[in-house]
Formats: structure tokens, C-alpha cells, sequence
């Protein structure tokens, strides 16, 4: 994705990482009583180019997440998910990627405090595993100088082989695993930026 300022009503708006956060969701069964297991990082970098003019111009640059900084409830837990499920200790393994391949649903123009809702398919890379999946977005621009938003999907664990280490007081561990990703993205001026 090209760098570039607010030329041709068009703006790179960079995801902040002090304002955004990445979670997922999985089911578990812990000690015979159901749970959803939340994990969440702030570890999460990516452009995104929005033209106010022609929304079908627009594009969304590679998302980085840090693998190895996500955090439950549980410290024995969380290390667990690093070392053996997403194997987030190999330096191969430390990002989760996002390259988007295509953005449907966007089309003609916005302006400033319109919500925007549309989907995005590209490709997921976890643990070394690339797959194709597609988020359900909605942005708004808040400001001209800021877009805010949620993207979501649903991704099966076994189609990245994120297998689960047999624990006695973990019965069960199901295989949707629910991503998400709330974004404060913030305008960037200059391409030295």
C-alpha cells in the first residue's frame, strides 16, 4: 500500500496500538464447568487507506498481531497457548498475519460520521497455517483525522492444526474460535510518518 497524505481525498489512517485491541474467544471446559476463554493483546499494527471519494478505492494494508503477547485469566493458560498452540516462542511463529486480498461492500462516497459496513477477505497466517477468511467489518469516520471500527470472524481451530495439549482438568476445547479486532486508526499526515 502506497504511503501517501490527504491527496485526492484519499488518507492512510494507522491502527494504534495504545487505543486498539485484538481478542479471541474459544469454548473450554475447565474442571466440568463450560467457559469462554478471552485472550487479548494490544499488539496489533496495520494501515489502512480510505478514499472518501471512491470507497471502492480504499485498501487495507497487512495486519500484524503479536502472538505471543496474548493474555486470559490464567498465566498457566496463556503460557500453554504460546508454547504449544500457537507456538508463539518460534520466532517464525511470533506474528499473526492478515494480507487482504479483496474488500466487497464498499462503493460511492462518505464523509465525516458516516458508518461504513463491508467485508473483507484475505489471507490468516497462524502458527506457520495460511488460510482464506473473510471479517465482517463496520467503521465510522469519527473525524478526518480518525477512523474507529470492529472486524470479526470466525475460524475453525483445527484448519490452522492448532491442536490442544491433553490436560487432565480440561475436558474439552471446541474448535470455533471467534477473532476480533476493535481499531482506533489515526491519520498520518506525511509519508516520513
Amino acid at each position: 500500500m502506497q504511503t501517501s497524505d490527504k491527496s485526492g481525498n484519499q488518507t492512510v489512517f494507522r491502527i494504534s496500538q495504545t487505543d486498539s485491541q485484538v481478542e479471541y474467544n474459544l469454548y473450554e471446559q475447565l474442571n466440568s464447568n463450560d467457559k469462554t476463554v478471552v485472550g487479548r493483546t494490544t499488539e496489533v499494527a496495520g494501515d489502512i487507506l480510505l478514499n472518501l471519494n471512491d470507497l471502492s478505492q480504499s485498501q487495507i494494508g497487512d495486519i500484524s498481531i503479536n502472538a505471543r503477547t496474548f493474555a486470559t485469566d490464567d498465566d498457566r493458560r496463556d503460557n500453554s497457548v504460546a508454547r504449544f498452540i500457537l507456538q508463539s516462542e518460534a520466532d517464525a511463529n511470533e506474528f499473526i498475519t492478515f494480507k487482504a486480498t479483496s474488500i466487497s461492500g464498499l462503493s460511492g462516497s462518505a464523509n465525516v460520521g458516516d458508518a461504513l459496513t463491508f467485508q473483507v477477505t484475505g489471507d490468516l497466517t497462524i502458527a506457520g497455517v495460511t488460510q482464506s477468511v473473510t471479517f465482517d467489518v463496520s467503521a465510522t469516520l469519527t473525524s478526518e483525522n480518525q477512523l474507529t471500527g470492529h472486524a470479526e470472524t470466525i475460524v475453525q481451530r483445527s484448519a490452522f492444526n492448532l491442536s490442544i495439549p491433553s490436560v487432565l482438568f480440561v475436558a474439552n476445547v471446541g474448535n470455533d474460535v471467534t477473532l476480533k479486532l476493535d481499531f482506533v486508526a489515526n491519520a498520518v499526515r506525511n509519508s516520513a510518518a
